[in-house]
C-alpha cells in the first residue's frame, strides 16, 4: 500500500481527499496545527520522518483580499512551502500533487484558458500561487500541478455556505454577474485525484506538468447563486426542512464595479480541461451535478 502525505486536512479539499483516500492508501493527513507550512525546517523534518511515496498539497493561503496586506505570509505558504515539499520529495524519489488556481490568469481572454496561455496574475494571491508552480517545476521531480477554480464543499467556509447563510437571513441579495468560471466541488476534486493517482502510478509518474482541473461548464457568480438557491429549496422540501427566506427573483445581478474589493478578480476564470482528459482520460462532472451532490450531503 502506497504511503501518502496529505497537507491541509482542515481545509475543504484536504478534508474531501482524506475521506476519499483513507481506505485505499496508507494516509498521513496533517492539519495546519500538525504541519506549519511557514517553517521550512518543520516541513523537511516531517517529510523525511513519514517518507511518503506521494505528497498531496491542497494547503494554501487563500484569503484573496487579505493577501494584499499579508504578502510575506502568502508567499511563505503558497510558494516557499511547495518548493520545500518538492525538494524533500525529490530526495525520496516521491511524487507531488499540488493545487493551484485560475487566479494565475488576468481574465482578459475571451475563451477558456489552456495550460500554455500567458499567465498574468492580478493580485498577490495569484502571484504567490504562480510562484509556487514555477518553483515546483524548477525542482524537477515527478509532479502534477492542478489548477482549479471557485472551490466549495459541504465542509469548511466557502461561497456555497455563505449564500445559504445569507439566504436564510435576507430576502434580497446583489451578486456579481460579469465574472465567469466553473464552480468546482471538493468532492469532485477528491474523486478526480483518486482516479489520477491510479493512472499516474501505472504510467510511472511520467506525465509531469500543469493540468486544468475543474468541474465541466461555466457560469457567473450570479448564476451559481441562483442554482444554489433553487437546488437547496428543492432539497429542503424533499427533506422536510425549512425553506430559505430568499427567493430567486430577488437575487439581483450587479457588475464587478458595483462590488469593489481590495484584490482584483479575473473576469474570465474558465479553464479548458482538454489536456487532463486526453492525458489521463479523466473528466470531472458538470458543475451543476457537483453542486447537487454537495447539497445532498448538507445536514438535514
Amino acid at each position: 500500500m502506497r504511503k501518502i502525505l496529505l497537507t491541509g486536512v482542515n481545509g475543504q479539499v484536504g478534508n474531501a481527499l482524506e475521506q476519499r483516500l483513507s481506505d485505499e492508501y496508507h494516509l498521513t493527513a496533517l492539519s495546519r496545527e500538525q504541519l506549519d507550512l511557514t517553517r521550512e525546517d518543520e516541513i523537511r523534518r516531517v517529510v523525511q520522518l513519514i517518507k511518503p511515496d506521494v505528497i498531496i498539497n491542497p494547503a494554501a493561503y487563500t484569503a484573496v483580499d487579505k493577501a494584499e496586506s499579508e504578502q510575506d505570509l502568502a508567499y511563505a505558504i503558497n510558494a516557499t512551502a511547495p518548493q520545500v515539499l518538492a525538494e524533500e520529495a525529490l530526495k525520496l524519489n516521491a511524487g507531488l500533487i499540488h493545487f493551484s488556481t485560475d487566479y494565475v490568469f488576468d481574465g482578459t481572454k475571451s475563451e477558456p484558458y489552456v495550460e500554455t496561455d500567458q499567465v498574468n496574475p492580478l493580485g498577490v494571491y495569484g502571484k504567490t500561487k504562480l510562484a509556487g508552480e514555477q518553483l515546483i517545476t524548477e525542482v524537477g521531480l515527478p509532479h502534477l500541478i492542478l489548477r482549479t477554480s471557485w472551490v466549495y464543499g459541504a465542509y469548511g467556509k466557502n461561497f456555497l455556505k455563505t449564500i445559504l447563510r445569507l439566504g436564510s437571513e435576507r430576502d434580497q441579495l446583489r451578486i456579481v454577474a460579469d465574472q465567469f468560471g466553473a464552480p468546482t466541488s471538493s468532492i469532485s476534486i477528491a474523486a478526480g485525484v483518486q482516479q489520477l493517482l491510479k493512472v499516474w502510478h501505472k504510467n510511472n509518474n511520467v506525465q509531469s506538468g500543469i493540468y486544468h482541473f475543474t468541474n465541466a461548464g461555466s457560469t457567473s457568480w450570479h448564476g451559481f447563486t441562483c442554482q444554489i438557491i433553487q437546488d437547496y429549496q428543492q432539497h429542503a422540501i424533499a427533506a422536510g426542512m425549512p425553506a430559505l427566506k430568499l427567493k430567486l427573483e430577488n437575487i439581483e445581478p450587479i457588475t464587478t464595479a458595483e462590488y469593489p474589493t481590495p484584490a482584483k478578480r479575473p473576469a474570465n476564470s474558465r479553464l479548458n480541461n482538454a489536456k487532463l482528459e486526453s492525458t489521463f482520460n479523466i473528466t470531472l462532472p458538470a458543475w451543476q451535478d457537483g453542486l447537487r451532490e454537495v447539497i445532498a450531503l448538507l445536514e438535514r
